[in-house]
């Protein structure tokens, strides 16, 4: 018997100790994710973001171009479009996904771009056409968040005719 009172004495006086009432002791403040932009620098792009210990986050898939000029041949380089469109085309699909969770591109905080060479530039990745991409969907007046973000060059994808793939990492707002 004298344990069980003991518990709730010693817990009245941590508190007290402390200066927390049990309601603070017990209660979350919301917190949100804190961006950290580049210094010196308005590229489009987070340096860093911290993401609060008690936020859901989300990890989606790598995202590929669907088809944008039909009436290309099926399953040419030309049915899919460069580097630009297929940007455009890949951050539509992840927008779409994101608003099947609940989500918005401004809750995205992390961003990989796999980007194949394109054959029209001697094998080199096409970064100009992926920022004029990327810029449509970050950093708008629209959408001002940006996500921390690397872009590489890889050898190939699944099809051989996709040149960008990306994965995004997003938090859900409290």
């Amino acid at each position: 018997m004298k344990k069980l009172l003991v518990a709730p004495l010693l817990l009245s006086a941590v508190l007290a100790n402390t200066g927390c009432s049990e309601a603070e002791a017990t209660s979350t403040p919301k917190e949100t994710v804190i961006r950290h932009g580049l210094i010196g620098s308005d590229f489009p792009i987070l340096r860093a973001s911290e993401v609060p210990a008690t936020s859901t986050i989300v990890f989606l898939s790598g995202s590929v171009p669907g088809v944008s000029n039909p009436d290309a041949p099926e399953g040419s380089r030309e049915a899919y479009g460069d580097t630009e469109m297929q940007t455009v085309s890949v951050m539509k699909r992840i927008d779409e996904n994101l608003k099947s969770l609940g989500l918005t591109m401004g809750d995205v905080i992390k961003m990989q771009a796999f980007l194949v060479g394109d054959p029209e530039m001697d094998g080199k990745m096409d970064f100009a056409g992926f920022m004029r991409g990327y810029t449509q969907f970050f950093g708008t007046d629209e959408q001002p968040n940006l996500p921390s973000r690397s872009a590489l060059q890889v050898a190939g994808l699944a099809n051989p005719n996709y040149l960008v793939e990306i994965e995004v990492t997003a938090v859900r707002p409290e």
